[in-house]
Parts: C-alpha cells; structure tokens; sequence
C-alpha cells in the first residue's frame, strides 16, 4: 500500500506566502509561528483536559473584562499566547477578549509593525462537554507614531486586517487562515507535530442548506428576525425545501461548519430589555476576523445594517450583532431584518 500523500507543512507555506512579497523582513512569518506554537501548546492541554485539573471556573472571584466567570482553560490559553508573542519583536501591541486594556509589550523587547487581537478560547463553556473550541485571531499594520503601540493600532476596521483566521481544536487540530489571498486550511498531525495543508482554497457554497442560531433567545428577537427563521424552515424558501438547524453555541465550531458546507450563522440584537437591545459577540476577537475569513472564501458577514468589515471601532470590547455565511444567504437575511436599533 502506497504511504498518504502528505500536504505541505504550514510552516513552509507560510514562507512561500513570505516569498511573494520582495521586501519581506521575515516578522509577519515570524508572528504566524508563534501563534501556532501557542495553538500546540494549548490543544496539548485541551486534549487532556478530562485527565489533568484544568477544567472548572478558575475561582470564586476570577471573572473577565465582560463579568464572565473564567474558565482554568480560559486563563491559561490567555497566558500561553501572551508569553508566547510578548517577545517575538513583530508585535507593537496586544489586545485580548480576555484583558479589560491593551497588553503592551515588555520595555526589554522591540516593538515590530503589527498589532494583534485575539479570543485566546472561544467557545469555553462548552470545554467540559468535550465541545471543539478554538482560538481566534486577526493582525493589523501598526498605524501609530513613535515606537511602542497604542490602542489606535487595535482600533481598525476589519478592511485593513492582513490576516485573521483561529485554531480549532476537536477531533482534530486545525488551523484555518487568510492573508488575503483566500484561506486555507491545515490539520495537524500529532505523530510528527506538523500543521499539514489539508483544505487549500476553501470556499462556501452561493447558497447553503443549514442555519445556525440560538432559537432559545428567539423570545428576545425583533418580530423581522423571528420571521426570517421561519422562512428558513419553510418549503417556500429559495432552496424549496426547509433549512436545516445546526447549532453547537460555541462561534469558532459554528463558523467552520458554515465554512465548510455553507449556509447561515445569526447571533442578532437581543431585545430582552426593548429600551436597550444588546449585541453579544465582540467585533474585534470575533466578528471582525471571521469576516474577513467568510468573505475571502466567498461569503459575506453584515451587522444586519452594514458589512462586519466596514466598522471602525470605537472601544477595544465593542459588540454586534453577526450574521454569516454564504453570500446569498446573508443578502437575503439582511433583506429580511435590517435592524437599527433606537
């Protein structure tokens, strides 16, 4: 029997990516490898998460920026990626979903020309349900004056990120990234420790057949959102035949799925209290990163008013409302929702 036919490591597509670009300095393939050293690092733990103490809240009084109660793996994978890419000298700031302030970079190191934004474990909740999970990511220029990285260097829109992508960690460790020039998939190979190019050139379909949002919430919708889904899980829609509901309530899981097979993912405004609706998902760790993902393999991302890419955000912890997925899907939806809240 002939040996699998292997793709090519991650690491060296990343310097093929680096070649064409004549005046590369080789610090943007230097950030990429650290991130994926940290993503090893934290899906060894989360593999063994059921046989080591790391599941559990990680104290009585440990909560995030948000008031969210940290997970011992929510912590702990924020950690890894701070040391991780403190001192690799390409970074001139960091901000994570997890810190209330930008995390400057140790005066002993040298600042570099990009600034980095991260959700260190998206999807914890669902961590001792054995759920996938996975870090998310999304690297923009440096825009700032002087050496050291200021808030301004997070605070971009999602147009002028260079990259994005996350590491989902489940069955199998992936890593899935764009640096504009489509996106592109690698599954790693625990025998060796070898991201490996697995999915080249992912797109999602035009149109797809499922729909992924959370319909216990539907309660709290606007009446034009509770009506799109049920246009969805009607034969009269475009497809003729009702959507199917795929819904796992971790966004990194739920994003990939719709990567892979297409169709819609929805997390709209939440109308809980009419007077002040809510967004839950944070633009700059989530939205804005997925949506550059979604549109480079074909897809599209809206707040329901405007396109997730176009947004110039105003505070490190901003949320939006997120609907994505493939391109006419998510025109349709907007067609349907449209919403502005007072």
């Amino acid at each position: 029997m002939a040996p699998p036919k292997l793709g090519i490591p991650l690491s060296r597509h990343i310097l093929n990516e680096q070649g064409n670009f004549p005046h590369a300095t080789g610090d943007f393939s230097r950030l990429l490898s650290q991130i994926l050293l940290a993503g090893k690092v934290i899906s060894r733990e989360v593999n063994q998460a059921g046989l080591v103490e790391i599941l559990g809240f990680a104290g009585d009084n440990q909560v995030n920026v948000h008031g969210e109660s940290q997970k011992k793996l929510d912590v702990y994978a924020n950690d890894v990626l701070i040391k991780a890419l403190d001192h690799c000298e390409c970074l001139c700031i960091m901000g994570s979903e997890e810190n209330a302030k930008p995390i400057e970079i140790p005066e002993k190191y040298r600042c570099g020309k990009y600034a980095i934004s991260f959700d260190p474990l998206d999807g914890s909740s669902n961590i001792e349900a054995n759920v996938n999970i996975g870090t998310i990511f999304s690297i923009h220029r440096k825009i700032s004056d002087g050496v050291r990285g200021t808030e301004a260097d997070l605070l971009q829109p999602g147009y002028k990120q260079v990259a994005a992508g996350y590491i989902l960690y489940g069955p199998s460790t992936m890593m899935v990234y764009t640096t504009g020039n489509g996106v592109h998939g690698f599954t790693m190979d625990p025998g060796i420790g070898e991201f490996l190019l697995s999915h080249p050139n992912l797109r999602m379909p035009e149109r797809g057949q499922y729909y992924s949002v959370n319909e216990g919430n539907s309660l709290y919708w606007s009446e034009s959102t509770r009506k799109y889904v049920e246009y969805l899980k009607s034969t009269g829609n475009k497809n003729g035949k009702p959507y199917k509901s795929r819904y796992i309530g971790s966004l990194v899981a739920d994003f990939h799925r719709t990567l892979m097979y297409g169709g819609i993912f929805l997390y709209p405004w939440d109308y809980k209290d009419p007077n002040k609706p809510k967004a839950k998902l944070r633009l700059l760790y989530e939205a804005a990163p997925l949506a550059f993902l979604a549109e480079q393999a074909g897809g599209s991302a809206s707040t329901g008013t405007e396109p997730v890419m176009d947004i110039v955000p105003t505070e490190l912890h901003q949320r939006v409302p997120l609907i994505i997925g493939s391109a006419a899907d998510v025109a349709e939806a907007v067609e349907f929702i449209r919403e502005v809240p007072a």
